[in-house]
């Protein structure tokens, strides 16, 4: 099971874990987007709320029934067969941890064994690699927007994914017990989509130009916010993402975001130079008055410029 969050995310986990029976039968890997100078205490913070482990995955860990897996700060989460890998890939909808290389990465490796779960949190993350999961013949819930702290996330999966439940918090782990204990089928006998290969070589660290990021669509008129490269098309259903050629990926509201956050950084980066440039002037006028030294001019003598 994958489980994908962010604003609100710590509380609605902590819920989620403390809800799940000692004898949970599957492994559940949650993605919480944090900043990359955090502690990386959710583990802790999980196994308290409720009866099973928690472990942060800071390398490779092998996966198994009735333990909960997270990051750590500044990683993404890579589900592989039998294990899980903690990566430096390229950021994804502006965050590492990102949800969507998580699940990309387990309907890979797992296709209709896969859970894949979207709560609160803004803007869009998780609906591409949800997406995913379904497109793989995984299970696709989300929490009720209407019952989330932040409804963005939710709200955009279940626009653009074939949800099989919708439900509130209260009710996720109890849905999650009753989704691990019903027959599944075995992984393979699906078809796998050579983009999604491209794709989760890239989160692995590997350099996305040898990973075959040209085949993933056209070079679009916009430029990556991060590295300033070329981003190209990838079209999703009824969607459009975006990578550029060192692998930075967006969705389409998180390139306006951070399109937005750039011209505003920019903005507030003028203000302060004329700010800087209106100060050093007024120092300048003090230290000529109080020293009595006159005011720099330039006057014509003989046709020549003389600075005095």
């Amino acid at each position: 099971m994958v489980v994908g969050a962010s604003a609100g995310g710590i509380d609605a986990l902590r819920t989620i874990a403390a809800g799940l029976p000692a004898d949970f039968p599957a492994a559940l890997c949650a993605v919480i987007h944090v900043a990359p100078d955090s502690p990386g205490i959710l583990d802790r913070i999980l196994e308290r709320a409720g009866p099973l482990p928690a472990v942060m995955v800071n390398d490779k860990e092998r996966l198994r029934e009735g333990v909960i897996y997270v990051p750590r700060p500044d990683h993404h989460l890579i589900v592989e067969p039998s294990r899980l890998c903690a990566t430096r890939g390229p950021k994804e909808n502006r965050f590492r941890p990102a949800v969507d290389p998580l699940f990309r990465s387990a309907a890979q490796t797992y296709g209709p064994q896969v859970i894949g779960v979207i709560l609160t949190g803004a803007l869009d993350d998780g609906t591409a690699g949800l997406w995913t999961v379904k497109q793989l013949g995984g299970v696709a819930v989300v929490q009720d927007p209407d019952d989330a702290e932040a409804r963005s996330m939710p709200q955009s999966a279940r626009e653009h994914v074939r949800v099989d439940h919708c439900v509130p918090l209260r009710r996720i782990a109890s849905l999650l017990v009753e989704l691990a204990r019903q027959d599944i089928a075995e992984a393979g006998g699906y078809t796998l989509p050579e983009p999604i290969n491209i794709e989760v070589e890239i989160a692995k660290e590997n350099a996305a130009l040898e990973a075959g990021i040209e085949a993933l669509g056209e070079p679009s008129r916009y430029a990556c916010p991060e590295c300033h490269g070329v981003l190209r098309q990838l079209k999703e259903g009824d969607r459009m993402r975006f990578r550029c050629h060192a692998g930075h990926a967006y969705s389409a509201e998180a390139l306006v975001a951070d399109m937005d956050q750039a011209i505003e950084e920019s903005l507030w980066s003028s203000i302060r130079a004329v700010e800087d440039q209106r100060r050093q002037a007024g120092l300048s006028s003090q230290t000529q008055a109080t020293s009595g030294t006159p005011a720099r001019t330039t006057r014509i003598d003989k046709g020549r410029p003389n600075f005095q």
